[in-house]
């Protein structure tokens, strides 16, 4: 039997990567996106797991909101662990999830009951002779090549099909390090897309109706983690002084600049990204 291929996975997206392991079990949620704060939390608003999962509720039908009359067939790229393909089964769609992750396909597949179709692949390994009415990719763009992207959706397309991006996007094409720098530019994005033949139909800038769950992550980080990190610190410098000292200069070499970027993530994501939607058509006859 063959090995697998590796893949070189950048190290901002292996950031992502633990970010969203982290979420799963924060959430305990069939969705893994940021969600839709409607209306905003006031100002000393308590966040909560409840809100946030009313909010990730919201968040799908933001979406459902952007599909044109008429769309029947929907490709779900990076589909993570199926709510929403679950979501948009149950309004009629038909519906199928794509992602290279074998434990979100168990989850998948899980949350769907079984009745989404589901490819265990990466989105430019994917290969299939028909096509599709509609290609979402919920916060999974910014995993893949923006030609990979441009030109894979294009040929998965029915001729005038439509293209669904909902995701973080670079406002500052200088922001080039960081935990957010995968994200793509926003112009670039745009560019490529427009090369491949796309025009834009509909846009929506919704960075401050998903800003409040950055927030609800960062504050429980802050709660639970650190003080979790601090208690076995403290109890291994009590039980074994030479490990603990070992353990804080691998502390201070490899985990405190990520630490301390994403206590950030907050300001950081305002200085330099945006939260998009934005749907697109493919030109008739591309």
């Amino acid at each position: 039997m063959l090995k697998p291929k590796s893949i070189n996975i950048p190290k901002p997206t292996r950031y992502q990567n633990a970010a969203i392991d982290y979420y799963m079990g924060l959430t305990d949620s069939s969705y893994l996106h940021y969600g839709y704060w409607e209306p905003l939390p006031t100002a000393g608003e308590e966040l909560t797991l409840t809100s946030l999962r009313v909010a990730q509720s919201a968040y799908a039908a933001k979406l459902l909101s952007f599909i044109p009359e008429g769309t029947k067939t929907v490709l779900d790229v990076g589909c993570g662990i199926g709510g929403n393909a679950a979501y948009f089964c149950s309004r009629g769609f038909s519906v199928e999830g794509l992602a290279p992750d074998a434990l979100q396909q168990e989850r998948f597949i899980k949350n769907t009951n079984g009745q989404v179709p589901f490819y265990l692949t990466r989105f430019e390994d994917f290969h299939t002779s028909r096509s599709y009415d509609l290609v979402l990719f919920s916060e999974s763009s910014q995993y893949i090549a923006l030609d990979d992207l441009a030109q894979g959706t294009a040929s998965l397309l029915s001729s005038g099909g439509y293209l669904l991006i909902a995701d973080m996007m670079r406002s500052d094409s200088e922001y080039k390090e960081g935990i957010f720098s995968n994200c793509h530019v926003a112009s670039e994005l745009q560019t490529a897309l427009m090369q491949a033949g796309f025009k834009l139909i509909k846009t929506e800038d919704i960075s401050t109706h998903i800003a409040p769950t950055i927030d609800l992550c960062v504050n429980n980080f802050r709660t639970f983690g650190l003080t979790t990190v601090k208690y076995i610190a403290d109890v291994v410098a009590i039980a074994f002084p030479p490990l603990h000292a070992i353990g804080r200069l691998a502390f201070k070499r490899w985990l405190e600049k990520p630490i301390i970027e994403g206590l950030a993530a907050r300001a950081i994501f305002e200085s330099h990204l945006c939260y998009s939607i934005q749907l697109w058509q493919l030109s008739q006859g591309v």
